[in-house]
């Protein structure tokens, strides 16, 4: 997908105060964003179940959206570096169906906080302005979802909004994360996921409201079910709740049960398209194994010779999801070379062998694995892994055509200097 940007249609006096607004957005951005959310929930309540309000609690979705401001601002005279960003918020929208008559209530609940923000600053000139930014941009990304739309309902098995999926099994797999088999009620076919991608599972709160969640796929397509693998989220940093969908998942969720399901959107994903003589190295930390294990189960089945290696962190065995497939795997494939690292091992940890060690990952350990550095990488887990994956392989020069992952989190988080970061899984 590309994107075809039109910057001639914004005014060269929007694009001017709009880029003049950046400094100005980039130090009031998360005050701005704070009071945006909390306006538009007071005004506009039905809004409230698209948000995470975990992510809410933490400051994630406010960080994220002036992250997202800023960015626009200071590259609206150069939009085609957005247009990454742009195709993840739409695959992210569409997961949970957002659609145009959602545009207007965000673009004034905006406006309106730049004006009870910056005050005297928020002149005519510069709402009219961001008025129009907005306008443009709201254009570009209900396009792009509607082409999204129409590739779920065009494509085999494909459909629009949500489904109702079976429980057909339900299987620990380790001491935190459980998998969930979803068959579809119908017994009609699945579409064939991208590698990578994920689904949205929507659930009743006890207020009667509904909430939705985005879970990977764990397991490859091409099967009669869709898996999810969820970690129970048990908010142990103050001020962070426990996760309610996953915590409903893990203790109230049995065989049999009905939930409902969204297509699978998602713009991380393994190209089973394209043909590579370098190595595929897949990286996962926690709970970010699940759609890495997409990749290798997908990568294995259709690059039978690509030497593909895997590595994987976690606190310990107990908390390592899917080891034993993992090592069948390794046994039954010759061109698939595997290691694990615990950060925090137990006295039932067994270290003997050769592919498991204590740490963290780091570029000693995938250099020691990927010598001559030239692969293609796909990462995935905690924010201090990935800061830390991410600026080893700036380091090494790596051409970011080669660099691919799912960040959990506002994406300017990557930018975090990685001494300043702890390296929990």
């Amino acid at each position: 997908m590309h994107l075809i940007w039109k910057e001639d249609m914004l005014s060269d006096q929007t694009i001017a105060i709009v880029k003049s607004t950046a400094p100005v957005l980039q130090e009031h951005g998360e005050t701005l964003t704070k009071h945006f959310y909390k306006r538009m929930f007071s005004h506009n309540p039905e809004v409230a179940p698209y948000f995470n309000p975990a992510n809410q609690t933490a400051g994630l979705q406010q960080k994220a959206l002036a992250g997202a401001i800023c960015a626009y601002a200071a590259n609206i005279d150069n939009l085609e570096v957005l247009g990454g960003a742009v195709e993840l918020i739409a695959q992210k929208h569409v997961s949970l169906q957002i659609k145009p008559e959602h545009y207007p209530i965000v673009g004034e609940n905006l406006l309106s906080s730049i004006r009870e923000v910056l005050g005297e600053g928020a002149t005519k000139e510069v709402i009219d302005a961001w008025a129009e930014a907005y306008g443009f941009l709201a254009d570009i990304m209900m396009g792009r979802e509607n082409q999204i739309y129409r590739e779920h309902s065009n494509m085999s098995g494909g459909w629009m909004g949500f489904k109702s999926f079976n429980v057909a099994k339900k299987e620990k797999e380790s001491d935190v994360i459980t998998s969930f088999y979803l068959a579809l009620t119908d017994g009609s076919e699945l579409p064939r996921f991208k590698p990578g991608q994920y689904i949205t599972v929507r659930v009743k709160m006890p207020n009667g409201q509904t909430t939705m969640r985005n879970y990977s796929l764990s397991d490859k397509p091409g099967q009669l079910w869709f898996r999810i693998s969820v970690k129970r989220e048990v908010g142990l940093k103050a001020g962070t709740p426990e996760g309610f969908v996953s915590n409903f998942l893990h203790k109230h969720i049995e065989v049999g049960a009905t939930l409902e399901i969204a297509p699978p959107c998602g713009e991380f994903f393994l190209d089973l398209t394209e043909k590579h003589e370098r190595p595929l190295v897949l990286l996962s930390a926690g709970v970010g194994i699940t759609p890495v294990l997409s990749m290798l189960l997908s990568a294995l089945e259709t690059m039978p010779e690509r030497e593909i290696i895997f590595i994987h962190g976690s606190l310990n065995e107990a908390t390592q999801a899917f080891k034993k497939v993992i090592d069948d795997l390794a046994a039954h494939h010759s061109n698939l070379k595997t290691h694990y690292r615990y950060s925090n091992l137990t006295g039932n940890d067994n270290i003997r062998d050769a592919n498991i060690d204590k740490g963290f990952i780091d570029a000693a350990l995938i250099e020691a694995k990927v010598p001559q550095r030239d692969a293609d990488y796909y990462f995935c887990g905690p924010q201090p892994f990935m800061v830390n994956i991410y600026h080893e392989l700036l380091t090494w020069g790596i051409p970011a055509s080669q660099v691919h992952f799912e960040f959990f989190g506002p994406r300017q988080e990557l930018d975090v200097p990685k001494e300043k970061m702890k390296c929990p899984v």
